[in-house]
């Protein structure tokens, strides 16, 4: 699916309609020392099972993309759950 670079929307901190530029998010890496991840190392370390059974197979074949607006007067940035989609392109001017 192709998504405009430039989407005219809602911002909540404007409070108007506003032009906002739009991005695909990707989450950032994990942090490691933050005390879930320490945790979630210590119970997989050892000789025992692992904490939660692997995945054997997946269920799902798409991932929800989430869109990322940037309001262009003001640089507030709202993420906008999307959906499941096999492919996603953000491009110049969608008709």
């Amino acid at each position: 699916m192709k998504v405009p670079k430039v989407i005219r929307t809602y911002c909540p901190k404007c409070k108007a309609h506003v032009e906002h530029s739009v991005t695909i998010y990707k989450a950032g890496s994990r942090r490691a020392l933050a005390e879930g991840e320490r945790r979630y190392r210590r119970k997989q370390e050892g000789y025992g099972s692992k904490r939660k059974p692997e995945q054997k197979r997946f269920a799902k074949t798409t991932k929800k993309v989430v869109l990322k607006l940037k309001c262009a007067k003001c640089g507030y940035i709202v993420h906008r759950e999307g959906i499941r989609l096999k492919k996603v392109e953000v491009s110049e001017a969608v008709k």
